[in-house]
């Protein structure tokens, strides 16, 4: 691999590629050039969080997960702010998303649902005696580490547009539709905690069926689905979950089931292991302060370098499940949000081949050095669909592409995929499923043709 200096560094740590997207924010993996330890760093753009009067509630709720230490919680390490940007260096997780074990192999037995289950639970019973809510509980929120642990990801962090007014209440609707509770939906304020709780109750409902609770192409079937808590429990599924799902997935927050009612439930209990852990005493917090000062003297330095960022063993081997390299591209290829393929072409070669490819499918495209935006003009079953790309160095002589859905509906990224690659077929050298089957390829031959 090659050892040039990757594309961006943010004070102490060397930036790679991005590995998650939202509105408010983007996630790239980074490294730690003091320690080498690898880290995962949220970037937010500080003229959202000003323009949102979002600085006090960011403030208070970076401060809270700093003191937030849980095994089944993504750690949050430190906070640092430049002219800009915040930066949010927290762990990184490698198991990848619940989400992706869910469409991949479909529904679970109850013993490894009620595990993650209980793993879940005990994250967010310890963040709410906290004061913190999550706001947007879902698998895709849910990271699983290298021995199979639930980590959840952006608690107090996902919903940032969300305000409390004077009444103590959230008054913002938000998160996923299928996962939300009735009170966020009918904008009468609602308390994060019950809401948190069903979240986590159609995320049960999800593991055991493998399919939602709540689903319906026509926005306001859906609500009215879920005001009312319509939905019917598979046969598979025990009278003693069934029982609890249902506990959860109450409409009326005022009766629905708490969570130390949850804790002596018959079904949830049993191999029921509480969290050890030790709470951290004396965490510094000046540097959340610090973030939003004015002053030069309290901004992390950034450089960058306009060359495409370098990926080395360690990255290459984190995008597989765990870090077994022979999961490195799965063969479940329909059911990704992201793919990949190598190229022997020149960087600038590959970009513009990408953009000759993808506007004669309806995209708009907007380019940054070795990084792509691709947006479709129509809107599709969730909204207009965005790819991001970019494109790493492998060594002197291969590139890497990747490309990730960053919004949008996944199964409608896989067809746009299918059909970019027919344009790309001239600087394709392997693709994901002949990498992992370590042969040519066939359909392109073993070499991309660059000019």
């Amino acid at each position: 691999m090659s050892t040039q200096k990757l594309k961006r560094r943010v004070g102490k740590y060397e930036l790679g590629r991005t590995i998650g997207e939202g509105t408010f924010a983007k996630v790239k993996f980074a490294k730690n050039t003091e320690t080498g330890q690898h880290v995962a760093i949220k970037i937010l753009e500080k003229d959202k969080v000003l323009k949102n009067k979002l600085v006090e509630q960011i403030k208070r709720e970076i401060a809270t997960m700093k003191l937030i230490k849980h095994p089944n919680v993504v750690c949050l390490y430190e906070v640092m702010g430049s002219k800009t940007k915040i930066f949010l260096v927290l762990e990184f997780v490698t198991g990848g998303e619940l989400f992706d074990k869910i469409v991949n192999f479909g529904r679970m037995n109850e013993d490894e649902a009620r595990r993650y289950f209980q793993q879940l639970i005990n994250a967010v019973d310890y963040c709410h005696s906290r004061g913190v809510y999550h706001r947007d509980l879902k698998p895709e929120n849910l990271l699983l580490d290298d021995r199979g642990n639930l980590k959840v990801s952006d608690f107090g962090l996902s919903a940032l547009s969300q305000q409390v007014k004077d009444d103590g209440l959230l008054h913002t609707t938000c998160g996923t539709p299928n996962y939300v509770a009735p009170e966020v939906l009918n904008d009468r304020g609602y308390d994060g905690a019950t809401a948190d709780l069903w979240s986590c109750g159609v995320i049960l409902f999800v593991l055991l069926a493998g399919y939602l609770p709540f689903d319906d192409s026509n926005i306001s079937t859906l609500y009215k689905k879920i005001s009312t808590a319509d939905f019917t429990c598979p046969s598979w599924i025990s009278l003693g979950a069934m029982q609890l799902i249902r506990k959860i997935l109450d409409p009326n927050p005022m009766t629905r089931i708490t969570i130390p009612e949850i804790l002596e439930d018959k079904w949830f209990k049993k191999n029921y292991k509480p969290p050890v852990f030790q709470e951290e005493e004396n965490v510094n917090l000046d540097d959340v302060d610090a973030v939003f000062k004015d002053s030069e003297e309290y901004h992390v330095t950034e450089q960058k370098d306009i060359q495409p960022s370098v990926i080395n063993a360690f990255e290459l081997i984190s995008m597989s499940k765990g870090l077994n390299l022979g999961n490195l591209f799965d063969e479940e290829q329909e059911f990704k949000r992201e793919t990949r393929f190598t190229s022997q072409c020149a960087a600038k070669e590959i970009i513009t081949k990408i953009e000759e490819a993808a506007k004669p499918l309806g995209f708009d495209v907007q380019k940054k050095n070795y990084k792509m935006r691709l947006e479709n003009s129509k809107a599709g079953r969730k909204g207009n669909l965005n790819v991001a790309t970019e494109v790493f160095q492998v060594a002197p002589s291969l590139h890497m592409v990747e490309l990730r859905k960053a919004k949008g509906d996944t199964l409608e990224f896989h067809k746009f995929y299918k059909n970019l690659s027919a344009g790309l077929k001239d600087i394709v050298w392997k693709t994901d499923d002949d990498m992992e089957n370590n042969k040519p390829n066939e359909r392109n031959g073993s070499h991309s043709n660059c000019s």
